[in-house]
């Protein structure tokens, strides 16, 4: 059943579990067009498996996921295929193919999923690595080539190829030094506010998520405990966002570490 309002991506009471790990307790987001939101939380709090539930990748035993309306949960594959279609995914680690050129790689999506012709494909690889900062001559280059900065460019290169109107961001800025991190959210921010495209972005690198959101959710133990314009986190006054934000190991967040 269509879901109403204005909602790009909207997650209702979703629930995931492992045998008996609770990961996901009844998560609820809503994305609007044009929005980027950021989701952070530390690790095993539910992010990963927020995303690979949107994507398909897993099923909830409960709740509802919609984009653009689109009942994803239970619905059959032709159906989700055809409401991910529109959409664009910058892996953790760029998950570049090492085996085709810099260019195929950024096209990959074009030529795979839409059928677009080998030359007009490559034409648009190469204006969407302009983009991301990176020359025609890159084009050919094998990824093995490449710094970490710049495969996480070609990443994001292909992530904006189809001009999606949804694009997923995974840790961007993880294994790279502050500068590239700054570069990174830099081409992120503007390469999404030039498409209009709404984004769905999970870190846990504060000082990137204030950079290039909207609005920033924290989970904790598969819920969010808060969500609210960027610019207000940092005197927000909820317990769990200034125990995360401090790193501080005294607070509300339980810190899931064995003891000897």
């Amino acid at each position: 059943m269509p879901m109403s309002g204005n909602a790009k991506i909207s997650l209702k009471n979703v629930k995931k579990s492992f045998g008996n790990k609770h990961v996901l307790n009844g998560l609820n987001i809503d994305i609007a067009e044009g929005e980027s939101v950021v989701v952070i939380g530390g690790s095993g709090t539910g992010k990963s498996v927020m995303l690979k539930c949107i994507l398909g990748l897993l099923e909830p035993e409960e709740g509802e996921i919609f984009i653009d309306g689109q009942q994803l949960v239970g619905a059959r594959p032709s159906v989700q295929e055809k409401a991910l279609r529109n959409t664009g995914m910058l892996f953790q680690y760029a998950a570049l193919f090492d085996s085709l050129p810099v260019w195929e790689n950024v096209a990959f999506g074009l030529i795979q999923a839409h059928g677009m012709e080998r030359g007009a494909a490559k034409h648009i690889a190469i204006e969407k690595l302009a983009l991301v900062g990176l020359d025609a001559d890159m084009a050919h280059h094998s990824p093995a080539d490449l710094s970490v900065g710049m495969q996480k460019r070609v990443g994001l290169a292909r992530a904006i190829a189809t001009d999606p109107e949804i694009i997923f961001f995974d840790e961007p800025t993880t294994g790279l030094d502050p500068i590239m991190g700054d570069v990174i959210d830099n081409l992120i921010r503007d390469c999404t506010k030039h498409l209009g495209a709404s984004t769905l972005t999970i870190s846990h690198d504060m000082e990137s998520a204030q950079k290039i959101a909207d609005k920033i959710a924290l989970i904790y133990k598969g819920g969010v405990v808060w969500m609210g314009p960027a610019d207000e986190i940092d005197h927000c006054g909820n317990p769990y966002v200034e125990q995360f934000v401090r790193g501080d190991i005294n607070g509300p967040i339980e810190l899931d570490i064995l003891k000897p």
